[in-house]
Formats: C-alpha cells, sequence, structure tokens
C-alpha cells in the first residue's frame, strides 16, 4: 500500500530513483525549496511501505482573472512504479488543490511534443493541446501546453486551442 503525504526537505536526498527518467527535468535544490516553501500544498510524494520514494508531483497556483489557474511543474513516477495509478493519483491530488484550495479556472503543463507517452497519458487524464510552444527545452524542442478546465471555468474558455504556436517569451506566466 502506497502512502501520498506532503513532500519533505529530506526528500531531496532520496529521491534519485524517481529523477533518472531522461525525460525527466531535475532542477536545482534551492529550485525544490522554492516550491516546497511558497506552494507546499502542490508538492505531494507517492512513498512505498520502506520508505522508498515512488513519485512525486510539484506546482504552483499562477495567473491573473480568468488566467488564474494551476500549472503542473513536475510529475514523475520512478520507473520500476509505473502502470500502477500513481501518475494519475498525484495529478488528481494537484487538479484538487488548484480546484479546492485555489480556486482555479484550469490546470496546465508543458510536455515535449516527442513524448507520445506523457502525451497520451495526459489526454486520458483530460487534458488536450491549447498551444504549441516553440524551442521551448533549451531552444531546441518544441512543448505542447496541455490544459484541462476546473469546475470555475463552465464555459470551458480556457481549454480552447490557440490556432498558431507561440515563442516562450510570449508566455503569460
Amino acid at each position: 500500500m502506497t502512502t501520498t503525504r506532503q513532500f519533505r526537505c529530506e526528500d531531496l536526498f532520496r529521491f534519485n530513483n524517481v529523477n533518472l527518467d531522461p525525460l525527466t527535468e531535475t532542477y536545482q535544490m534551492s529550485f525544490y525549496l522554492q516550491y516546497l516553501s511558497t506552494w507546499p500544498d502542490f508538492f505531494q510524494a507517492e512513498a512505498h511501505p520502506s520508505g522508498n520514494l515512488m513519485g512525486y508531483v510539484m506546482g504552483k497556483a499562477e495567473g491573473e482573472g480568468e488566467l488564474w489557474h494551476g500549472h503542473v511543474t513536475a510529475v514523475t513516477v520512478a520507473p520500476e512504479f509505473r502502470r500502477r495509478g500513481l501518475g494519475r493519483k498525484l495529478m488528481n491530488s494537484l487538479e484538487a488543490t488548484s480546484e479546492h484550495v485555489f480556486d482555479a479556472y484550469f490546470v496546465d503543463l508543458f510536455v515535449r511534443v516527442s513524448n507520445s507517452l506523457a502525451i497520451g497519458m495526459y489526454e486520458a487524464f483530460g487534458y488536450s493541446v491549447y498551444r504549441r510552444v516553440l524551442g521551448y527545452y533549451s531552444g531546441t524542442e518544441d512543448a505542447f501546453d496541455m490544459r484541462k478546465a476546473l469546475p470555475r471555468d463552465k464555459e470551458k474558455k480556457s481549454v480552447v486551442p490557440l490556432q498558431h504556436p507561440v515563442l516562450p517569451e510570449d508566455l503569460e506566466w
């Protein structure tokens, strides 16, 4: 049985098994600590009964007006624990926080256009491509900005796709 709990500072010393995937971004320690201190409700971990981390999600709330939303900064599950529903469980946690704690209109995330496995997973979770961001990853690979409307966006305006790609400097947040 796994345990969903808040990510802790000491988890930063125990999450290498989760971040070994080449598609998982690994950030500077200060980046994780900033998220943990600023948006603790959005930083959740899945722990094995042994105490080992199985996966985590981290995000934040940002925007203004109808662009107020939850953002998935990272969600990843260690390779040996994939295909068990942990990704969905972590995403559900972030979506619930976005909806019930921060009263957001939608949740968004960025994913490499080449990561078809992740794109399929997000689509299964109810996300759709909102726009393409040219050169988002180190100026060399495009990203899809994927979104999922939350109940506050009754007309689902936040997920109407844009017809043309944008550059990273054109992103609002």
